[in-house]
């Protein structure tokens, strides 16, 4: 298919995921898109250097325009999404979570911002949990606070009663689910690598938004999440990537007397306290995750030239 091909008035829209040693959890993703009534997209799925190649087992699902690409090296969330684009002919990119399922008309309904609004670069659709479907994981965010650090999902464990239901501008975009047209790739550049996992979204937000777009909540488009599948509640990588990132984030993102207040707090409160919880429950490996993500930022820069891509094998059903 050929780089941004329309049928009618239709863009090409590419939906780009992808899967680590989760290949029954992506081919019930890809099933779930049997069901999308829009009439012109691809899939593009990205193997994170799985165990076991899930080539053979989308191929045999017998799934619409899909490719898998297979990496020889995890590239994390935001290398595997890039990857993904390499390989991607649509004029939007609709990067999903594999552990995700789509609802009919999801594609339709997050393409109407960009007609409607040229300024609008990125649209996210509320996102439920899979297991409770009528509870909501996301409805927007709200804005940073400059001086701890942290955001949160508008919406999050709340019955879904339709109290979201009204579209419009979100500070952040969501990892799980975000539609992204290219020229947002083209002035605002590609998820940052550096992040590997978690916080990549929120950095790639804020540097959307700089670049003078828009981050639209689409509440008409609905997708379900069966959240944490990939890494698991808690771990010590996941807790290393948290600290790791939400530093690094920072440090990218908020300067001068914020960022300072934010030091004092994350320094004189928030770190000690996991710290005395982990020494507590004798948790030495999250101890040394907390350590390993400190020097990490002492050690490196906040903006780092980007990663060459690794060399790949793709392959198309």
């Amino acid at each position: 298919m050929a780089k941004g091909e329309r049928i009618g008035e239709f863009p090409l829209v590419s939906l780009i995921t992808i899967n680590y040693n989760q290949a029954r959890v992506t081919c019930e993703l890809l099933e779930s898109t049997r069901r999308l009534t829009y009439p012109n997209f691809e899939v593009i799925v990205v193997d994170n250097a799985s165990k076991e190649d899930p080539t053979d087992l989308v191929v045999a699902g017998d799934y619409p325009g899909v490719r898998v690409v297979v990496s020889p090296t995890n590239l994390g969330f935001s290398g595997g999404n890039n990857l993904g684009v390499q390989y991607a002919n649509g004029e939007y990119l609709f990067f999903l979570n594999n552990d995700t399922e789509v609802t009919p008309d999801l594609i339709d309904q997050l393409l109407l911002p960009f007609s409607v609004d040229p300024t609008v670069g990125v649209t996210c659709p509320k996102i439920r949990f899979f297991d409770h479907p009528t509870v909501i994981q996301y409805a927007g965010y709200h804005p940073l606070n400059k001086f701890t650090g942290r955001t949160w999902a508008i919406g999050l464990q709340e019955t879904d009663l339709g109290q979201y239901d009204q579209p419009g501008p979100t500070p952040f975009a969501h990892g799980a689910a975000m539609m992204v047209s290219r020229r947002v790739l083209e002035q605002a550049g590609s998820l940052d690598e550096i992040f590997f996992l978690y916080y990549e979204e929120l950095d790639w937000s804020a540097r959307i938004r700089r670049a003078g777009f828009t981050i639209y909540y689409q509440p008409q488009a609905l997708i379900f999440h069966k959240e944490s599948m990939s890494v698991g509640k808690a771990n010590p990588l996941k807790e290393y990537y948290h600290i790791r990132n939400r530093l690094l984030f920072m440090r990218r993102t908020v300067t001068g007397l914020p960022l300072f207040v934010f030091y004092l707090y994350y320094f004189g409160i928030a770190l000690p306290k996991a710290a005395l919880v982990f020494l507590v429950r004798g948790q030495a490996e999250y101890l040394k995750a907390l350590k390993n993500a400190i020097v990490w930022n002492i050690r490196n820069k906040a903006w780092q030239p980007a990663t060459k891509p690794a060399p790949v094998v793709a392959r198309s059903r």
